[in-house]
């Protein structure tokens, strides 16, 4: 039996708001199709180290980003790859939230990764660097009230160090060491098709995790460290440990400060699975289960630390310590009628719940279908749906509840919101990427309006989303 080790090691990590809810925002930089499936990255041959394009192309790729032409890297002979685009979302609501208004946000992401191996002679050695600026407004901030973005992009509004590592290979590739800053989201419970889609419900990653953990996201960096054991180019096995940090939630954290200074501990999350790609598998596949132990402080989702209701009394929540939770998610393709295409459908999904801890909501159900090359020609369009369940707890049901009868309401609170959408991926040239989409939320939660005496409306939006990659545009320039 043939068995791969990824190891990787560091301290640090933080938590940015409800940005994550990835992110990106959790955080996309584009939009991906089924031939960038795979999110286990297949091991190098023993004997043959391979630094890799962790800035430029994986990151990306779980990012959302699309891959697969050919892009401009004037210094690629001498070691260092580059990355430069931008992805731009708006929305509008059609109906339903608080009111009726439009809003853009968008992201310039620039990476670059350091082969030492052509640069110094340090075999498998390599640094990975990555900048974003993000800018503008989340429509379910100012308009709709609910706890989720319908724009993904959107959160750590600013210049943000997002990724600044080093990689080291060792024992013929059966060592992979990566050590620095960087994010759990991007190396725990994600998939490229997951950012097909512009909801944060769903890209980035599934936002339950963080609702109820202090699982931290990108573009928010951290010290951190993971570790993954691959066997038989298939099987594997993924742990990590990210500190967990409060001066990280600061509005004006630039992600550029090297401090431990406010740490309150530390979220360990894992996966266990079976991954393949087009190069394994004729329909690829990925089925994981995994989870976390979150030993960092939170707030109680309704108590003051008087023990009184926080959200009437005013005072600051009851701080404690000790979560965890456990999800299941798998990707399967189903179709693929050509052998040498990458057409085809597949469908993803991801069950999650709570294990331990007061947390504010109790599990999340998500389900999805995606199908790559739609009409003739157009092998690297995208076409997807996807639907997911939010289940508020008791303590946060409580909570909304207590507000909602001072302000002379009742207490009619809906348990679950339904988040779903319809979208759609063009592929326009290489460079470009267009994808309207339809949005639309059923039973929004009033965490915008906690006082609010009667039920949000349900909202319909409409979408927009494009990406530009400055690389690939710069080599189509050069061909001609």
């Amino acid at each position: 039996m043939k068995v791969h080790f990824k190891l990787g090691f560091a301290l640090g990590a933080a938590v940015l708001p409800l940005s994550a809810g990835w992110l990106p925002a959790h955080a996309s930089t584009l939009s991906a199709t089924a031939e960038d499936m795979s999110t286990v990255t297949p091991p190098a041959a023993a004997g043959d180290p391979q630094v890799s394009q962790h800035a430029t192309k994986i990151v990306p790729l779980a990012l959302g980003q699309k891959r697969g032409y050919e892009t401009w890297q004037p210094l690629a002979d001498d070691g260092i790859t580059l990355a430069l685009n931008y992805t731009g979302e708006a929305a509008a609501n059609a109906t339903g939230g608080l009111e009726r208004k439009a809003a853009y946000t968008g992201q310039i992401y620039v990476g670059a990764d350091l082969d030492f191996e052509k640069i110094a002679g340090i075999t498998g050695g390599g640094l990975h660097l990555a900048i974003t600026n993000r800018h503008g407004q989340n429509l379910s901030q100012i308009a709709i009230g609910n706890n989720t973005s319908v724009q993904e992009v959107w959160g750590t509004q600013n210049t943000h160090l997002a990724i600044l590592t080093w990689e080291q290979k060792l024992f013929n590739n059966a060592l992979d060491i990566e050590v620095g800053k960087s994010q759990a989201n991007i190396h725990f419970l994600n998939s490229p098709i997951y950012c097909n889609f512009q909801s944060n419900s769903a890209c980035g990653n599934p936002t339950f995790v963080f609702k109820n953990s202090n699982f931290t996201y990108f573009p928010a960096s951290s010290w951190m460290a993971h570790a993954k054991v691959t066997v038989a180019d298939n099987w594997f096995a993924h742990a990590g440990i990210y500190e967990v940090n409060p001066n990280r939630k600061r509005a004006d954290d630039n992600g550029f400060s090297l401090s431990f200074k406010g740490g309150t501990g530390f979220i360990v999350p894992y996966e266990l699975g079976y991954a393949s790609d087009f190069k394994t598998d004729r329909l690829p596949r990925h089925y994981i289960l995994g989870g976390w132990i979150d030993r960092g402080d939170y707030a109680d989702p309704l108590r003051d630390d008087r023990g009184g209701i926080a959200i009437l009394s005013g005072r600051p929540a009851a701080t404690l310590k000790g979560r965890s939770g456990l999800y299941v998610r798998f990707d399967q393709m189903l179709t693929r009628p050509d052998m040498n295409s990458h057409r085809g459908l597949s469908v993803f999904g991801v069950a999650m719940t709570n294990l331990s801890g007061r947390v504010e909501e109790r599990h999340f159900l998500e389900l999805g279908l995606l199908q790559t090359g739609t009409f003739a020609g157009r092998d690297r369009d995208t076409i997807g749906f996807v639907i997911n369940q939010q289940s508020f707890s008791d303590l946060a049901m409580a909570r909304m509840q207590a507000a909602r009868i001072s302000a002379g309401g009742d207490g009619n609170i809906r348990r679950d919101q339904y988040m779903m959408e319809l979208a759609y991926g063009a592929q326009i040239g290489p460079a470009i990427r267009l994808s309207p989409n339809i949005q639309y939320i059923l039973h929004p939660d009033q965490t915008g309006a906690p006082f609010r005496k009667t039920h949000i409306g349900n909202a319909l939006v409409f979408g927009f989303k494009f990406t530009i990659d400055a690389p690939t545009l710069i080599a189509m320039a050069h061909r001609d």
